[in-house]
Formats: structure tokens, sequence, C-alpha cells
């Protein structure tokens, strides 16, 4: 091992709506995870890894050559060490939302950058937001576009509330109860999502009144409700306020939900076994389900592979 584990993280809601300033609430999970590794021997297996941190450095020597870059990096040495086979060893999937380019992204940081901002220190809000400018910068490498939230919640291995764009803080959630009932699950639609098109699509619909005003007046309503519901321990409430978030992602977010999938929702929303919503960008991927009765939709989800990453 040549750098410490990163872990992949789940962002539980705020999925599109944090680009318009809704609240978010994103969470480590641990069961996926990622650390820089050397080869000295160039495998087929790491070679690509490898490939790939070459381009991301030529990436990163560039961001550094701006008049005043929000971070520098030891490129001698990240080069000495790509010369050398290094390589991101990962067991998170790539394309399901859960944030693998932002483990990477993470453990980069970690290793090379200079005067970094350690998770030791008192994380103020400044810092924090200086963390996210940062990881934002690096990440666009590899979606065109990032908030940075991936990355920040892979190094601080800590769940993080979004309040608004540049107010973001560390949030303590409520314990799991080991033997509840009420579960939240990653669904895996067994396709790979790619990030970048499903942003243009957003995007694009962003251009129309309607669209903005529909995300406004129902989307960021009901994702910042499920926000303090979730934080809150509002189990009720918040199955309540994930049924209608449901409901608006199923109508006006199409194109992000795999075409075999959009049945499955629905049967969720009317049936009340579980509610279905992106996980990330969606277009493939994990699907995050919520349930009140984790047997219940296991029952209706047999044909399924469900992951519990949260019991309540």
């Amino acid at each position: 091992m040549y750098g410490p584990l990163f872990y992949s993280k789940i962002l539980l809601f705020g999925e599109y709506g944090i680009i318009k300033d809704s609240r978010g609430l994103s969470i480590p999970y641990n069961f996926y995870n990622g650390a820089l590794k050397i080869d000295e021997f160039h495998t087929m297996n790491t070679h690509k890894s490898n490939q790939n941190l070459k381009r991301f450095s030529e990436y990163l020597e560039n961001l550094q050559k701006k008049v005043s870059p929000l971070v520098t990096f030891d490129m001698e040495k990240l080069k000495k060490d790509i010369e050398a086979g290094l390589y991101f060893d990962s067991s998170i999937p790539q394309g399901y939302g859960v944030g693998s380019s932002g483990a990477l992204v993470a453990a980069i940081y970690d290793k090379y950058a200079n005067d970094k901002i350690t998770v030791l220190e008192n994380l103020t809000r400044e810092k924090l937001l200086t963390l996210k400018s940062v990881f934002s910068e690096m990440e666009s490498f590899f979606h065109g576009k990032s908030s940075g939230l991936d990355p920040l919640n892979s190094y601080l291995s800590l769940p993080i509330l979004i309040n608004s764009k540049d107010n973001i803080e560390p949030a303590g959630i409520p314990s799991q109860t080991q033997n509840g009932k009420g579960a939240v699950f990653l669904l895996d639609s067994g396709i790979t999502g790619e990030t970048a098109p499903m942003v243009q699509i957003f995007m694009e619909n962003m251009k129309q009144e309607g669209f903005r005003n529909m995300l406004k007046d129902q989307f960021v309503k009901h994702t910042d409700a499920c926000v303090s519901d979730f934080l809150q321990g509002n189990v009720k409430s918040l199955f309540g306020n994930v049924k209608e978030l449901s409901k608006v992602v199923l109508d006006n977010f199409k194109p992000m939900i795999p075409q075999e999938f959009h049945t499955l929702w629905k049967k969720g929303i009317e049936t009340n076994a579980y509610y279905l919503k992106l996980c990330g960008s969606g277009g493939g991927g994990y699907m995050l389900g919520f349930t009140e009765d984790i047997a219940k939709a296991r029952k209706a989800l047999n044909s399924y592979k469900l992951e519990v990453v949260y019991s309540f």
C-alpha cells in the first residue's frame, strides 16, 4: 500500500438539486474503497489506471500554471511514481454513482498536494470551502463539471451537510438501528452510467422555464424536506417526502432512469413497498431505494441485488 484507503460515498439527497442550491446530504460508504499502490511490474490490470494517472497528472500540471492556483502539487514526485508504476487500486465500481473518481482525487491530493489541509486540523467553513473548490477543479478532469463534493466526502470520511453552495458542514446523522425494518438500499441496475452526458441533458433542460420552476417548487422543496427529516430522525415524514421526490423524478428526469426501470419505479410508488431515487447522476449504475420494511422490499424486488447502506 502506498497511501491510505479512501472510501466511496453516497449522496442520499441533493443530486442535481445542489447545482441549483438545494440542500444535500452525503455519507461515506465503507463497503467500497481505493488506495494508491505501486506495481513495478506494470501488469496488464494496473496499466490502464497508470495511463489514466499519467493523463491526470498532465491536467494537474496545467491547473497549477494558473495565475493564482488554488493548489500546487509535488509534480516531480508524482511523475516519478507514475514512471515507477503508480496506480489506483479500487473496488469502487465506476459509473455507478458512488464516487469512484472522488476517491481517486482525494488520494492524489492527500499524497501529492503541497500545503494540504489535513483532516486533523480544525475544519472551519473556510477550509471546507477551499477543499471543495480544489476538489471541484481536480475532479473536473473526469466529468467536465464537478461540485467537488464526492472527493470532499471521501477525503474527510464524514457525513457532509450541504446547506447551499457556500455553506457546507460536517453533519451528525442519527445512529443506525441494528434490527430496524426501515432501510436505505442500493439497487444495481446492471448498467454503467456516464456522468457527463447526464449533466449535459440536465443543463439543456435548465434552459426551459417550466423545468426550472419544477426544480425550484417541487424537486428542491422535497429534497430540502428529506434532508431535515433524515437529520432529525422524523421517519414518518421522511417517507412521505421521499415518495413525493420519487414521483417528481419519475415525471421529470426520465432520461436519467434506465428505460427498463420506469415500471419498477412506478410500482414502488403505487404499492408503497419501496421508493426509488437517483444515486448520483443516473443513467445507470445504482439507484437508491428507501423502504419502511426491508423484507417487503426484498420480496418485491426479488430478481435484483439489494445492498443495505443504512437501517432505521
